[in-house]
Parts: C-alpha cells; sequence; structure tokens
C-alpha cells in the first residue's frame, strides 16, 4: 500500500488554508471559505480522506481540526461531505475526534459549528478560541 502523501495549502482570500499530515493524524482547516468553485478545491481533499480512512488503523488517533470564519453554501456542502466520511470512518471503529475553534465575536460561526455537529455521532468539540 503506498503512502499517503501529506497535503498543505496556503489560504488564499477565498480559500482556506488545509494541512492534512497523514503521520501526525492531523487534518486541519483553516480560513474563510468561499472558492469560486468550491467542488474543484474540496474534491481532491475528498478523494485524500477516502484514501486515508481505508488505510487508517483502528489504534491510529486523528484530530479534524476546523477554524471557518466564514463558509458559503456550496462549500458547506463539501464540509457536509468531509464530516459524513469522517462519521462513517468513527462508525466502522476508528478513533476520529473533530475539534471546530471559533471566535466568540462570531455568532454566525458557532452557529454553523452547531449545525455540523447535530448530525454527527463522533466526538465533536466546539471550542472558542483564546484572544
Amino acid at each position: 500500500m503506498n503512502q499517503l502523501q501529506p497535503i498543505s495549502i496556503k489560504s488564499s482570500r477565498t480559500s482556506p488554508e488545509v494541512h492534512f499530515d497523514p503521520e501526525q493524524g492531523t487534518l486541519l482547516i483553516r480560513g474563510q471559505s468561499y472558492p469560486e468553485n468550491a467542488f474543484n478545491f474540496y474534491e481532491p481533499l475528498l478523494q485524500w480522506v477516502d484514501e486515508y480512512l481505508v488505510q487508517l488503523s483502528t489504534e491510529a488517533t486523528v484530530h479534524f481540526e476546523l477554524e471557518l470564519p466564514y463558509i458559503n453554501t456550496s462549500s458547506t456542502k463539501c464540509f457536509m461531505m468531509l464530516l459524513e466520511k469522517m462519521e462513517a470512518g468513527h462508525l466502522s471503529g476508528k478513533n476520529i475526534t473533530v475539534y471546530w475553534r471559533y471566535d466568540e465575536d462570531n455568532e454566525s460561526e458557532l452557529e454553523c459549528a452547531e449545525e455540523f455537529k447535530e448530525d454527527l455521532t463522533l466526538p465533536f468539540h466546539i471550542i472558542a478560541k483564546e484572544e
């Protein structure tokens, strides 16, 4: 089985920073998300997560860290797909935890996190960022 390569994408004005490190078991997405075509941006990430979860051992621990001050509707759909993959991994016995950090001054960011959380059973922590 070939070793999955890490993904590292610098943030832009409309897309978030992404660091997926299979060795460390950390998947980080941080920043605004309203790319011109959200599916084009997220599709390689979705494919990577599919491959990652297939080869992930049940002993491994995964931290899926999100910090998304703003996401548009099409990005929301992509995040739902990502979280559904994490949920499926969790249900198949993988050790996956979601950490969603939000700015206390941004009420819509908190609401967004809560909406994602309500449909999932995997451990999902919504954490206010320290100033």
